[in-house]
């Protein structure tokens, strides 16, 4: 049998080698909130041998990375990863939004009966579609420091997703996934540290808990591929930075550490050819506001309360009485459409004439309207693939970079910026070899990219082809 076998082998072309080479046991999906290229390279000296190190030099890097749509936060750019696609399709806009029937904001993975759980994420994950293509076989589990980071990412289908509570400093998961806390968990959910604003302990316990999971699980040990998805952190404790060398020096070598830590955990105990790393960041970052005018840069406050009582006004005038304007959440305006229907006042007049007079005021660089983005226009196609019919505003108004936004009512409070920031994305491990690509891609590609590599379909509302 062992000759056949060495025969069949012999002749195989290097191409029909890859295709005849088993799918990854193991996937380990880990995201990296806030990670940027230009920090990570300007300390690339001080990593260790089994970090950034050892995914830099051994594998598959796409330096160019992006997201599709704008703006980009924590839990749509974790929804994006998993499953292959945008807001506009996967639900989730942002780490809250605005309920249209209570006018309350809304967490995007809270929910009354289960406390969390992905019910408002409208489309399958990664995760899903090998629980469905395995009959239930594969085991799936996501660990993060926070629940959306760990709900999101574990999707509709998975046996349990793992984020600390710091306000028990334990280890908590949902009862969405299971009535039943597992034995295993039960006996180590106790977090021995005291982890309040500090990212490094976080990061430690994650990565902890991560090879934790697969131990108790059994991850990666069968012929069916399984799944971990796995979220740190690449910020500063407390927000606040005065000197981003010092500090994010720090931030980016103990980060290294941990990764490194996590990698050799689990090639230890799955092996390196049997499990695929794929390491990105969410894609953004939260800059800490200066005061602009010290230095002479043009920056000014746009108070979109304000504005939207003016705008009412306006409204008033020209349709009679009425609050037209309901409410204002972050940069978006939400008209009240039962006014309209009692009016019959056309929604599409009403859009027109509220962006004539909101675009006529200081601080305003844009406004968009339902309208206007969902015809889909190229050169707004990004705003338009974060935006979601039936939950966002019907006005968005795009602030003046450099401006501050207030809204004297919430007091919510952001300032305008519009920078790239670089980031990429890194396949390591089951059979990749060291290639560095600078061509520009997007983060919906990298769900079709594991489900081509573990053999499965892409979730079901990814239409984004494989990176290879």
């Amino acid at each position: 049998m062992n000759r056949y076998l060495a025969l069949i082998i012999a002749v195989l072309s290097g191409a029909e080698m890859q295709a005849f080479q088993l799918a990854p046991r193991l996937v380990v999906n880990i995201t990296i909130d806030q990670l940027r290229t230009d920090y990570l390279e300007a300390f690339t000296p001080l990593y260790t041998a089994d970090g950034f190190r050892k995914l830099l030099s051994q594998g598959v890097t796409y330096d160019a990375a992006s997201y599709p749509y704008e703006p980009v936060e924590r839990a749509s750019a974790i929804a994006t990863i998993a499953t292959g696609t945008t807001p506009y399709y996967h639900g989730i806009i942002g780490n809250r939004w605005l309920d249209r029937n209570t006018l309350r904001p809304f967490f995007c993975v809270d929910d009354p009966q289960h406390y969390a759980s992905p019910h408002k994420l409208m489309t399958s994950t990664i995760g899903d579609e090998l629980k469905v293509s395995t009959h239930g076989a594969a085991v799936v589990w996501s660990v993060a420091a926070n629940k959306e980071c760990a709900i999101l990412s574990a999707g509709h289908a998975a046996d349990g997703a793992l984020w600390i509570d710091e306000n028990a400093n334990r280890w908590r998961t949902s009862t969405y996934y299971s009535a039943v806390t597992p034995e295993w968990l039960k006996q180590i959910s106790t977090i021995k540290q005291e982890l309040t604003k500090n990212k490094q302990l976080t990061n430690d316990e994650v990565a902890n808990m991560a090879l934790q999971t697969i131990t108790h699980t059994s991850m990666g040990t069968d012929d069916v591929s399984d799944m971990l998805s796995v979220t740190l952190s690449a910020t500063k404790p407390g927000g606040n930075m005065t000197d981003w060398q010092t500090e994010m020096e720090s931030v980016y070598m103990q980060l290294d550490n941990t990764l490194g830590r996590l990698i050799t955990g689990i090639e230890k105990a799955v092996g390196k050819e049997r499990v695929l790393f794929v390491v990105t960041s969410t894609g953004y970052a939260e800059d800490t506001p200066s005061d602009l005018s010290q230095y002479r840069i043009p920056t000014g406050t746009f108070y979109i309360n304000r504005t939207a009582n003016l705008l009412n006004m306006f409204l008033s005038a020209v349709y009679g009485e009425g609050r037209y304007i309901e409410t204002c959440f972050g940069n978006q305006m939400y008209v009240n459409h039962k006014l309209l229907e009692q009016k019959r006042i056309s929604i599409s007049e009403l859009l027109q004439r509220s962006q004539d007079f909101l675009v006529q005021n200081s601080g305003v660089a844009d406004v968009y309207t339902a309208e206007r983005l969902l015809a889909g226009n190229n050169d707004i196609l990004k705003l338009r693939n974060g935006f979601s019919p039936t939950l966002s505003g019907d006005i968005i108004i795009e602030v003046t970079p450099g401006w501050r936004l207030l809204n004297e009512d919430t007091m919510e409070s952001f300032t305008s910026r519009t920078g790239f920031i670089p980031f990429p994305i890194i396949f390591y491990g089951a059979g990749t070899h060291a290639e560095r690509i600078a061509i520009p891609v997007t983060t919906e590609r990298i769900a079709p990219t594991i489900a081509k590599s573990i053999r499965i379909r892409a979730p079901n509302a990814c239409s984004a082809e494989p990176l290879f």
